[in-house]
């Protein structure tokens, strides 16, 4: 049996998704710059699912640019702050996607910028004093990026607490959706945000095509420069199967949110209970075990396993057609471990073998039944 809980990581594409990008690419091939017939008929796909995402998020038109997906959606928008907006502080957090992480890292050497990083708690949530403390440290320009939802632990960030935070402070928020789009709905007429990245690989889309949500009248400049494409800030002739695919994707999402919102968590409820009947100590990172605080689609947890046999727990898992993940997908190779979990666990947590997760609308009981079972027969 094969079983695929790494869904935090990417997502099988639906098969409507598929079939709309297989019939853009076949009858659909224009250049979207292009003045005539065919190119006119590719721009048309363009704008039609540019104007279909921003009425899923109630957002203009203009403030939907398209992408490569979070990685680049999250450097340009911390780029641009800096080179466009006069921002010399950025307020993050030590547990966001290594997209920021390291985007912040560099500009500090490129910029001379002041980097700041709110507290967290042991459970990994923001500290919101200390995110105000950093906000009136000066009368520097700052902007806030923070995570809508933790890729690794689940955690959910209020996005309304924290953009009305910065807006009171004169800062900008900038939040990487990319584990929150097409799982939650996004209200921005009337949400504080004024950046968004966002990945449509996460809900059942196309990888490789993203979109960043960028305020209009914010005053960013070309990102990438060449062409004429998104609005002037992203040059380069667009991916028109690709967008249409997102849009395809984001539409089917919200359309079946609630339904399959409900059967997901259900499905998260049952492999907890399930779990903690073969590992009753066994320990849910973050606030992934709490149905309330975390997304319902994922859990992270640590193992209560002997430490000679964590090393041949990965080996064990994929041997029998499990798919999860150590921590971020984006850190698989790594021997640092998770920056995340490294961040938040105590000593006699790291020492156990953490393991996420994710689940989707296509995971089934009987696959939860059989993931028990393998971890059971690993210990036994």
């Amino acid at each position: 049996m094969n079983v695929y809980f790494d869904n935090a990581a990417t997502t099988p594409m639906r098969k409507e998704v598929i079939q709309s990008i297989s019939t853009v690419m076949e009858a659909c091939f224009g250049n979207p710059s292009s003045t005539h017939a065919f190119g006119r008929s590719a721009k048309t796909h363009i704008e039609t699912a540019r104007k279909g995402i921003a009425r899923l998020l109630n957002a203009a038109p203009q403030e939907i640019i398209f992408t490569s997906g979070g990685t680049e959606s999250d450097n340009m928008i911390l780029n641009c702050a800096v080179k466009d907006l006069g921002v010399t502080t950025l307020i993050s957090s030590p547990i966001e996607h290594h997209a920021v992480l390291h985007a912040l890292e560099a500009l500090k050497k490129m910029h001379q910028v002041k980097i700041a990083y709110v507290n967290i708690d042991d459970s990994g949530s923001v500290d919101l004093n200390h995110l105000e403390t950093l906000l009136q440290e000066d009368d520097s320009k700052k902007l806030v990026s923070l995570m809508h939802v933790n890729n690794e632990i689940g955690n959910i960030l209020s996005l309304q607490q924290v953009g009305s935070l910065c807006h009171a402070h004169g800062a900008f928020f900038h939040t990487d959706a990319v584990q929150g789009v097409g799982h939650y709905t996004f209200d921005m007429g009337q949400l504080p945000i004024d950046f968004l990245s966002s990945a449509a690989h996460k809900y059942h889309g196309p990888k490789g095509i993203g979109f960043s949500f960028v305020r209009k009248n914010t005053g960013l400049e070309p990102f990438i420069h060449g062409g004429a494409q998104e609005r002037g800030l992203r040059a380069g002739t667009e991916s028109v199967h690709n967008i249409v695919g997102m849009y395809k994707a984001l539409e089917l999402a919200y359309g079946n949110l609630e339904e399959e919102r409900f059967q997901v968590l259900e499905l998260k409820k049952y492999f907890k209970s399930s779990l903690l009947e073969v590992f009753p100590s066994a320990h849910f990172n973050g606030l992934s075990g709490d149905d309330q605080s975390s997304t319902y689609t994922l859990v992270n947890v640590a193992l209560p396993i002997a430490k000679e046999k964590v090393s041949l727990l990965d080996f064990h898992l994929d041997l029998k057609g499990v798919a999860c993940s150590k921590g971020s997908a984006c850190q698989s190779g790594s021997s640092s471990g998770s920056h995340v979990l490294n961040a938040i666990q105590s000593e006699t947590l790291q020492n156990w073998p953490s393991l996420r997760f994710s689940f989707s609308v296509f995971n089934t009981r009987e696959e939860v039944d059989y993931v028990i079972a393998t971890l059971k027969e690993f210990v036994a």
